[in-house]
């Protein structure tokens, strides 16, 4: 396991069960962003680095019975979490690195991840995998409950200009791994990118 792999499970794994009552009324946000991917009933979609679950609801609302939701975290707290707040019921939960994902090639409908850009060790890489499991014109949100100035803001310092999320970074970024930006959002109560993924 990597050093970055480390750190994330550590710094996680120890917030996991208090993770949701410090941010309780993100909800409504995420409801919102997982509408603006418009799925559809059948679709399959996964929560790439879905923490405690919290994506999973509106994912298996938006994709229906029919549908296949599934959540992805490398980190074993918060998936106890996620289960012990009944979120399995949802979605199929897997211990997962989303570097390097237990799934076929295009089997996949969209990809939902929140907050996970960030925490990526290899981003060209790693966004490259989740084009892999994306079937070609397939969807991807990168997603944030908050804006990145204020998200810098809560964490005590200043927006660079090398930021991953900064959109003349992102688009770039996006390209290299398969994608193509198609819609940009950075407000302070939302950071939501979407892609397509290339045929």
């Amino acid at each position: 396991m990597s050093d970055n792999h480390t750190h994330v499970q550590e710094f996680f794994g120890s917030r996991a069960a208090g993770w949701e009552s410090r941010f309780p009324d993100d909800g409504p946000v995420y409801a919102a962003a997982i509408a603006e991917l418009g799925l559809r009933a059948g679709d399959r979609v996964l929560d790439a680095g879905c923490g405690t679950g919290r994506a999973l609801p509106p994912l298996r609302a938006a994709v229906g019975p029919s549908g296949v939701v599934i959540g992805a975290d490398l980190t074993p707290e918060m998936l106890r979490t996620a289960r012990e707040a009944g979120r399995d019921r949802d979605g199929l939960l897997l211990l997962s690195d989303v570097a390097a994902l237990p799934l076929r090639p295009d089997s996949l409908d969209a990809v939902f991840a929140a907050g996970l850009i960030a925490h990526l060790a290899q981003p060209v890489e790693n966004l490259r995998e989740l084009a892999r499991v994306v079937r070609p014109g397939g969807l991807l949100a990168l997603f944030h409950p908050i804006g990145r100035a204020a998200l810098a803001a809560r964490h005590g310092r200043q927006l660079t200009a090398e930021d991953l999320r900064a959109e003349a970074n992102l688009g770039p970024l996006l390209s290299r791994s398969g994608w193509r930006m198609t819609s940009y959002v950075d407000e302070d109560d939302r950071f939501l990118a979407l892609a397509v993924r290339e045929g």
